[in-house]
């Protein structure tokens, strides 16, 4: 193999970092909707299971913020700490909380599209705060906001337009009448209600990635900031549980091998910790609306996840909406890539000489974990 391939395969496997990371996250936020039903539906509060889910992450991804950010932690300040302490609040508290209650009273497939609303919330908060850099007369910004409707589009039609079943080898011996994804009996079932909480969620979540983006401009300690963010959720949740389940020392009831002991470490590990953490490298070089970007192939990965697990069929409404979904995020890659150079988000030098100063410290002294990452 030439020089020049050599270095062409590895700018292109540079440049690829950002989207594959995010695939991959979406890989795993594909199975823990369908976990946390699980859990909920087992008697698991909502409120016990945000804490839980919190403290593990932080238990986890602590010793190595402690050991690999140790010489190049930058010193916390009091606007800082306030910031995290409103980032442990806004997705480990109110959102999860406000998605855990939507999702009791729908099913784990309706709350999954619902959240096909944050690129769109997402997108109108960077706008607004200047972390997206959008002038409607530019081509990049018109393939974005295109992008954006035409993903939340193709979501929709996943979630209301069914059609006919398209008939796959690996589903026909499955017997249809049997209901695989539901488990909400039906007087738990109110989609509206539902809808209302998960909707209020995302707005939230959508905070919560917008000042996740600032926050790290001063604050560029991928792993600290998410074990801080972690601690900060678990005690603010821990508090609110202590206040509103005053007496019900029941639901704290954790046990070993148990489906909530499951959802608490796999939320808490792939959804906290790791979703905080590779969220925030993304966001450094790509802004917090390319990360949301990406949030509708969630319902993609599990529609095909289920038609080969759980043998459920694929009818040609989502097959069209999985379509019209890849074809919206090509959109918003494409405007997003087109626009980056000239992004206020990446171009205000004054915000980004120290980011790239402390990510150049940060790959120097952790490179057994993040490499060259995404920089």
């Amino acid at each position: 193999m030439s020089t020049n391939t050599k270095e062409c395969l590895l700018k292109f496997l540079k440049s690829a970092k950002p989207y594959l990371a995010v695939i991959f996250l979406q890989i795993g936020y594909a199975g823990s909707a369908i976990i946390a039903k699980t859990a909920l539906n087992n008697g698991m509060s909502h409120y016990t299971f945000a804490v839980y889910r919190n403290v593990i992450a932080a238990v986890v991804f602590s010793p190595f913020a402690a050991l690999l950010e140790r010489k190049i932690r930058p010193k916390m300040t009091l606007s800082i700490f306030w910031k995290i302490m409103l980032l442990g609040l806004l997705e480990p508290v109110i959102d999860q909380n406000l998605y855990y209650v939507g999702m009791k009273y729908t099913t784990a497939t309706f709350a999954t599209a619902m959240c096909n609303v944050l690129p769109a919330i997402t997108f109108l908060l960077a706008w607004i705060l200047r972390l997206e850099n959008v002038n409607i007369w530019k081509v990049g910004s018109q393939a974005k906001i295109v992008g954006t409707i035409v993903t939340l589009g193709g979501a929709t039609i996943m979630s209301l337009v069914g059609g006919p079943t398209i008939g796959l080898p690996w589903t026909k011996h499955h017997d249809h009448n049997v209901p695989t994804t539901s488990t909400s009996s039906p007087t738990e079932i109110n989609p509206v209600k539902g809808a209302l909480f998960i909707a209020a969620g995302c707005f939230c979540w959508a905070c919560f990635y917008n000042l996740q983006a600032i926050t790290l401009k001063k604050y560029p300690a991928g792993l600290s900031l998410t074990s801080l963010i972690c601690m900060a959720g678990a005690l603010q949740g821990t508090a609110l549980t202590l206040v509103v389940q005053r007496g019900n020392s029941g639901i704290w009831s954790l046990h070993w091998g148990s489906s909530k002991f499951f959802a608490s470490l796999y939320c808490g590990i792939v959804n906290s910790g790791i979703g905080y953490y590779v969220s925030g490298l993304i966001m450094i070089v790509k802004g917090p609306v390319f990360v949301t970007a990406f949030n509708p192939l969630n319902m993609v990965i599990v529609a095909i996840m289920g038609s080969f697990i759980l043998s459920e069929q694929l009818n040609l409404g989502r097959v069209v909406g999985a379509a019209v979904i890849v074809i919206g995020l090509y959109l918003v890659i494409w405007g997003t890539s087109k626009d980056q150079k000239s992004s206020k988000f990446l171009s205000t030098t004054e915000d980004v000489e120290p980011i790239d100063k402390e990510l150049t410290e940060i790959k120097s002294s952790n490179q057994t974990l993040i490499g060259d990452e995404f920089v």
